[in-house]
């Protein structure tokens, strides 16, 4: 996981990590367990129309990865699965 400060990690978890709905059998519990985690469903989902997904979504993820890109805060707390 990269090195994060503590307030980055805090907002992390509270706007833009997917957790279980409040009222299911994971209520609340984090499904994306790390930052890359988050990056992985946010490339699949933006990978998803392309004719070769798995493809676009190395792509999209490699982008992501180490902070280099961020998609709006919109399209991270959007919670594609």
């Amino acid at each position: 996981m990269p090195t994060v400060a503590s307030i980055s990690q805090q907002i992390w978890d509270m706007k833009y990590r997917l957790k279980g709905p409040a009222n299911g059998p994971i209520a609340g519990e984090p499904i994306d367990k790390t930052i890359e985690d988050t990056w992985r469903r946010i490339a699949r989902a933006c990978a998803a129309p392309e004719r070769d997904p798995a493809h676009w979504a190395e792509r999209f993820y490699a982008a992501m990865e180490d902070f280099q890109f961020l998609p709006a805060g919109r399209v991270v707390a959007g919670k594609m699965e």
